[in-house]
């Protein structure tokens, strides 16, 4: 039997309305269980009091999970690191994250990326003034964004500069990133003291 669901409150695709208030708040310091203190020990005590990490704590097998496939994406990565940034501006962007966006301006800037860059990665490939490289490297974020697939014309462009491992990386650094942007939004993650909110897309 064919049956089908209509919803006043059906999902629309490219709502940016973001959480003012945190649905999950971070797991307070000084209040964490033994498993929790032993997923932080490793950790330098400025990422352990982060709140999208005090976030995850509510769930540590998760947490133990996730943090080495983080360390490596943001730290170990094959790419370059300016384009590393890249790919992590423009899927905070095109997630709409507050949290993500911001928090990777300051760490943007110190790998080479401008003010105008940041605005380019903002408009996307089409932005004027973008190397043909860049433009390549932003539209391989839509594509995976949107289809989940880099298409031939960009894989040919960045098969030009990148090895099989640094082509892994791409996918792999949207994919991770869209996945804690989805955490960040959903559970309305604050953020940090250091942060300064950047003007988002309107929605």
């Amino acid at each position: 039997m064919e049956m089908t669901m209509k919803s006043e409150n059906a999902v629309k695709l490219g709502t940016s309305k973001r959480l003012t208030v945190p649905r999950l708040l971070p797991v307070a310091i000084g209040s964490e269980s033994a498993e929790q203190r032993r997923l932080l020990e490793p950790l330098e005590p400025k990422f352990a009091a982060l709140n999208i990490v005090r976030t995850m704590l509510h769930h540590p097998k998760f947490v133990e999970a996730y943090l080495p496939f983080s360390v490596y994406v943001l730290r170990n990565s094959t790419l370059p690191a300016r384009d590393r940034e890249m790919l992590i501006l423009r899927t905070g962007w095109l997630t709409q994250s507050q949290y993500e966006f911001s928090g990777h301006i300051r760490l943007a800037k110190e790998d080479g990326l401008t003010d105008d860059d940041v605005e380019r990665i903002k408009i996307g490939p089409d932005a004027k003034g973008l190397d043909p490289f860049d433009a390549a490297l932003l539209r391989a974020a839509d594509e995976l964004h949107v289809n989940c697939f880099i298409s031939d014309d960009v894989w040919v462009v960045l098969r030009t500069r990148y090895n099989e491992s640094q082509l892994i990386d791409v996918v792999m650094t949207v994919g991770k990133y869209r996945m804690t942007c989805c955490l960040l939004n959903t559970a309305g993650v604050a953020l940090e003291p250091h942060m300064k909110p950047h003007p988002m897309a309107a929605g």
